[in-house]
């Protein structure tokens, strides 16, 4: 029982590596992970803990917990030191795979995805992110994205008898709700990983790569056709075209009671509900819905993956640790411990029985992610898609600001050689 305590204690409490061997373990090898804040439950982790290193015992797990804050340049680092000497698995977030990826740091995990791992059923949102070429370097761990929140005493009141499973009828039902000071629809004027979804739900991209090279998008026909939609529906509320959902915070606004609906992850729900606890029982959730009825909308997809850096000391132990993290137990394990979407569409299931994070698991299945170029983050920063969005929805030529952001995005991931 002691030693099961200490091993324990090593990942609990600030979770550092000061756990030194224990008596009958000097054969066990130390494999060192990385996982980012509130990912997984303290309780979670001990119970992984104790079942691997039960069915591991040449293994122990000195699992670390990082701050987001800083984290690109710690990994980087990290990924340059001395073999041995950092860590040996690291969550990342799906679209950093690319980042840290550049420069040949990470460890192919390519076979073992295809003949261990059934990479064909995990979420594209997650998958395709971590891929560089055809080699896989990222593995999924889990997955959230946005979903409709929405008022049911509202719809009831406005006659909208079921969620809607098409933008037709979402533009249809939105314009019931928005009726006198009930918004139809609360929508920040650039809430861009929400016009993602549409841009892509009509076959376009924010920036495709061709001959190596990079370059925006906005101003294809399908992206602007995406646009055009985002217009239609944010023009149903009353949501500042100058700010993104952030500014302020939806989760406010919903709650404010004057809104039928928002587009956020569920977990928003314990926030609106804590600010008003009278809208208990009155919430509901439905997929982004999609251009027909048998298809959710494609909807940006967030989450993690994991890594194996190159200079790893122990690169089999540490893809022992990724395929127990990332396998059917405990991926589904975690999913509904913290309400997340299991990384395989087949483990979907598992999570069928909360509204909410069901209705995320349908989107989930036709997710997305940002262009997987190491400079995306430059994109990001600047973000000219804000800007294009807010000149568009206050009355500028769409194809004119089109054309203008995608020579900005063309620009930021051009890289720098000089």
């Amino acid at each position: 029982m002691r030693r099961r305590l200490l091993a324990l204690i090593c990942v609990t409490g600030s979770l550092v590596s000061g756990c030194g061997m224990l008596p009958g373990d000097h054969e066990r090898r130390t494999v060192t992970v990385w996982l980012m804040k509130d990912s997984a439950s303290r309780e979670f982790l001990q119970r992984f803990t104790e079942d691997f290193e039960r069915t591991h015992g040449d293994l122990r797990l000195d699992i670390r917990i990082q701050q987001w804050t800083g984290i690109v340049e710690k990994v980087r680092t990290a990924l340059k030191a001395e073999s041995g000497d950092g860590p040996d698995v690291i969550e990342v977030g799906n679209t950093q795979v690319p980042l840290y990826a550049d420069g040949g740091r990470l460890t192919d995990l390519t076979l073992e995805s295809m003949r261990d791992w059934g990479k064909e059923k995990w979420l594209p949102g997650l998958a395709q992110p971590g891929k560089d070429g055809n080699k896989q370097y990222g593995i999924p761990w889990y997955a959230a994205n946005r979903v409709v929140i929405y008022r049911k005493d509202l719809f009831e009141q406005a006659g909208v008898t079921r969620p809607p499973r098409t933008r037709e009828e979402w533009l249809a039902a939105t314009e019931k709700l928005d009726s006198g000071d009930t918004q139809g629809i609360y929508l920040a004027g650039q809430d861009w990983y929400t016009l993602s979804g549409f841009i892509w739900d009509e076959g376009g991209d924010l920036a495709r790569e061709q001959d190596y090279t990079w370059r925006g998008t906005l101003d294809s026909p399908a992206a602007l056709r995406g646009m055009d939609f985002y217009r239609r529906l944010q023009a149903l509320g009353k949501g500042p075209v100058d700010a993104d959902e952030e500014h302020p915070p939806q989760a406010g606004v919903f709650a404010g009671g004057k809104a039928a609906q928002i587009i956020a992850v569920p977990g928003l729900a314990q926030s609106i509900l804590k600010q008003n606890p009278a809208l208990k029982g009155k919430l509901g959730f439905f997929p982004v819905p999609g251009t027909t009825a048998g298809r959710p909308g494609t909807v940006f997809t967030g989450g993690s993956d994991l890594v194996v850096p190159r200079n790893t000391g122990d690169q089999f132990a540490a893809t022992a640790v990724v395929a127990a993290l990332t396998g059917a137990k405990w991926d589904t394990e975690l999913a509904r411990t913290m309400n997340y979407v299991p990384n395989k569409t087949t483990l979907a299931g598992a999570v069928a029985g909360e509204e909410g994070v069901a209705a995320m698991a349908a989107g989930a299945a036709h997710g997305r992610a940002t262009p997987h170029s190491p400079q995306w983050a430059d994109v990001e920063a600047d973000n000219p898609i804000k800007e294009y969005m807010t000149r568009v929805l206050n009355g500028a030529d769409p194809a004119t600001e089109a054309r203008r952001a995608s020579r900005k995005i063309t620009e930021l991931l051009t890289p720098n050689v000089g």
